[in-house]
Parts: structure tokens; C-alpha cells; sequence
């Protein structure tokens, strides 16, 4: 099987995944959530939508599928830098904002309009979903701004990629990536963002993923990205076996205590994917670290410990990742924003400066980007939810602090 042609999603027989959409309109308490839209959270996928590893498309083809040398000496393909024009344009919105007096969790494309910059953000999101996955925006005077008007222009901006979803049991759905001093070894307790440890290749639980760089590291911090479906096809080639094993339901994956009452403290998937309804795109969904957490769980028998083929699994894709990865380094101002659809990202470890120079500091925000608005078709419940993904526990709403580190 190859891949076949994209399908609008327009086309899809109706009533397909219409239950999530009606979860869009169920009544919420409007105080707590400003747009009456809670995130849908975390989800095992639909087990009649799971597909055997011989239905998966043997090779990849289209812009999804590039190697680091096509970029690596060509920023110009995926490096954009603010005009003048389009920062006074970014600056009068945020200090319109700003001047309303209106909490940050509410703020929307109406309230942060960008009548000229939106049909640029317009094409990037397409290009993020669609096409390489990946931009460095660079430009934002954030040092003259201060981090409440940066974290306003951030949350702006992303607005136009997709809808802003939680990220963590707090209901951060701005959140601040810095070494919170935590034990990275303790897996089951500590996301790696919160500590200054390599993150090996992962997605987030988003479609897109945000970062903008407040402050940098004295050393080390270094960005990676891969293009999962050229990873699907080195693999193919050179390790059937393992994709055979990413393609299995076998995977046991951490919630990490980030749980609504009834829930299991696990979710049981698949690492690749494929789209649904004869779209036939391959879709990752990774994260080491969740799945390693497990122990506390499989040394009780409560799940399968992890066994020699997916060991194997693990190491390989990693190594793959970093071979077909293309590395860069935030600066002050920067955003990256990446396809969690498509790609998989990374971060060296890092040295934070010593006092008074601030520590490495980035704001991270999680889209989430519906099949009816251009978005992927998933094998979830929630595909057509307008705030798919994320982590959403019980009623905690939306929290977006700039100045108060979560």
C-alpha cells in the first residue's frame, strides 16, 4: 500500500466522529471557562480504528517527508523574520488588548485582530499541518516589551495556528518551560520540561506546539526536529520489525497522575497510527518517558512490563530520530512552532547562568486543531472536538500567568 491522496475533510460521511462535536456546545460555567469550550484531554484511540502494521502505506511521499540537509544551510526555507510592518501590527494588537483590561485566558482572534499577518499565519499553519511541520519566527523585541506583553503576543499568535488547549493537571494553557529543579529520575512524579535533562524525540498531546524563548541557557538547550515520516520510511528499509512493534497496540502510556475520578492511570495505544477514513496519513504519538514511568505499575502486575522487542523499539526510533534530525538553537524572541501530527522534537541538555542572569526560560503553548477546521482526521473520540488533546482534569479551567511561573 502507498499513501494515498488527501480527502477534504468535508467529504467524510456524515455523522462520522459527530459525538465529540456535540461535546463542543455541552454547558459549561462560562466564569471559568471565557469561550464555554473545556479541553477534551487524553484519549486511547478507537479500538475499531486501530490498523494491522500491513495496512500502513510502505512508503512515504510529499512534502511531509525531508531530510536536515535540505534545511541545514537553507534557513530561508523555514525561518521567517517579523517586518516592521508586521510587528507594529502584532505591537497595536497586544496593546489593545492589553488596554481592554480583559483576562489573558480569554483572549481570542476577535479580541487580538492581525488583519494583515493573519493570511501569512493562515498559509504557516497549513505548512505546519500539511507540509515540513516546523518554523523559527524570529523578531519580537520581548526585552523592551517585558514577559506579560511577550506571553500576550505569544498566546496571540498561536491563536491563528489553533485552539489553545490545557497542558497539565493545573490547566495551564500558557506554560512556562525552565529547570523548576525537579529529579528528572523520577519519572513517575517529574515532566522533563521541568528540569534542565535531555528530551529524547516526542510529541506533546497537541496537534501543534508552541515555544518562545524568554531567556536562554549559559550553554546547551539545542532544538531538534525529524520528520516522523521520513523516519517511518529509514525504518521500513532498515527495521521492519520495529515498526511491526510501534504499530502494535502493546503500548502502555503514563497519565502521570493527571487523572479525572474513574479514569485508569494509563492509556493503551499504538506509537504510529494511521489516519482514518481512506486518508491513510501516518500519525505518531511518543513520549519515552511516558511509557518508562510505568515500572511502578508493571512491578505489581498491573501492566505488561516492557518486553525485549519494544526495548528494541525504543532504542532504534531514538537513534533514527537523531539521524534524520535538523538542530537549532533559540535566541532571544524566537518562536518555534511544530507539527505534533508529523514530527517529533527534542532538546539537549542544558546550564542555566548563575545569579542575577536569568535562568533559560521559554513559554510553551499546546493547539489543538479539529478535522472539521483543516486539521488531522484521528483515531479518536475527540477528533472533531474544537480543544482536542491536551491534559483537562475534572473542571480546572484555563490559567495563563506570564509573570507567575506554573
Amino acid at each position: 500500500m502507498t499513501e494515498t491522496s488527501v480527502r477534504p475533510t468535508s467529504s467524510l460521511p456524515r455523522g462520522f466522529f459527530e459525538q465529540p462535536s456535540r461535546r463542543n456546545v455541552t454547558t459549561v460555567n462560562r466564569s471559568l471557562f471565557p469561550d464555554g469550550i473545556k479541553t477534551s484531554g487524553q484519549h486511547p484511540p478507537i479500538e475499531d480504528q486501530m490498523k494491522a502494521f500491513e495496512e500502513f502505506p510502505v512508503s512515504i511521499t510529499g512534502p511531509t517527508v525531508w531530510k536536515p540537509e535540505e534545511y541545514t544551510n537553507h534557513r530561508e526555507k523555514w525561518v521567517h523574520t517579523f517586518t516592521s510592518e508586521e510587528l507594529s501590527e502584532v505591537n497595536t494588537a497586544a496593546d489593545a488588548f492589553i488596554a481592554s483590561g480583559d483576562r489573558l485566558v480569554a483572549i481570542s482572534k476577535t479580541s487580538f485582530k492581525l488583519p494583515q499577518l493573519s493570511g501569512y499565519l493562515q498559509a504557516l499553519r497549513d505548512d505546519i499541518l500539511n507540509g515540513k511541520g516546523f518554523v523559527l519566527l524570529q523578531g519580537l523585541p520581548i526585552k523592551s516589551w517585558g514577559r506579560y506583553k511577550a506571553g500576550v503576543v505569544f498566546m496571540g499568535l498561536s491563536l491563528y495556528l489553533g485552539n489553545l488547549i490545557s497542558q497539565n493537571t493545573e490547566g495551564l494553557i500558557l506554560a512556562h518551560v525552565t529547570n523548576q529543579g525537579h529529579d528528572p529520575t523520577q519519572l513517575d512524579k517529574v515532566k522533563i520540561s521541568r528540569t534542565n535533562a535531555p528530551q529524547l524525540f516526542h510529541t506533546d498531546e497537541c496537534d501543534i506546539v508552541g515555544l518562545l524563548c524568554c531567556a536562554t541557557a549559559k550553554e546547551g538547550g539545542e532544538s531538534g526536529v525529524c520528520s516522523a515520516h521520513t523516519v517511518w520510511n529509514e525504518l521500513r528499509k532498515t527495521h521492519p520489525d520495529v515498526l511491526k512493534t510501534l504499530t502494535a497496540p502493546i503500548w502502555y502510556v503514563d497519565r502521570k497522575g493527571e487523572v479525572t475520578e474513574g479514569q485508569d492511570q494509563w492509556i493503551k495505544t499504538a506509537i504510529f497510527l494511521l489516519e482514518p477514513r481512506d486518508k491513510g496519513r501516518v500519525y505518531v504519538k511518543w513520549d519515552a518517558s511516558f511509557v518508562k514511568s510505568l515500572s511502578r505499575f508493571s512491578d505489581k502486575g498491573l501492566v505488561p512490563p516492557l518486553s525485549a522487542a519494544q526495548l528494541k523499539a525504543m532504542d532504534v526510533l531514538e537513534k533514527t530520530c537523531l539521524a534524520n534530525s535538523l538542530r537549532m538553537q533559540l535566541e532571544l524572541g524566537d518562536i518555534q512552532f511544530i507539527s505534533c501530527d508529523h514530527l517529533l522534537h527534542a532538546r539537549t541538555g542544558f546550564v542555566d547562568h548563575e545569579p542575577p542572569t536569568p535562568q533559560r526560560y521559554l513559554f510553551r503553548t499546546w493547539m489543538g486543531t479539529p478535522h472539521d477546521e483543516g486539521g488531522w482526521v484521528l483515531p479518536f473520540h475527540d477528533s472533531a472536538h474544537k480543544k482536542r488533546g491536551g491534559v483537562q482534569v475534572e473542571d480546572h479551567p484555563p490559567i495563563a500567568e506570564p509573570l507567575i511561573t506554573g
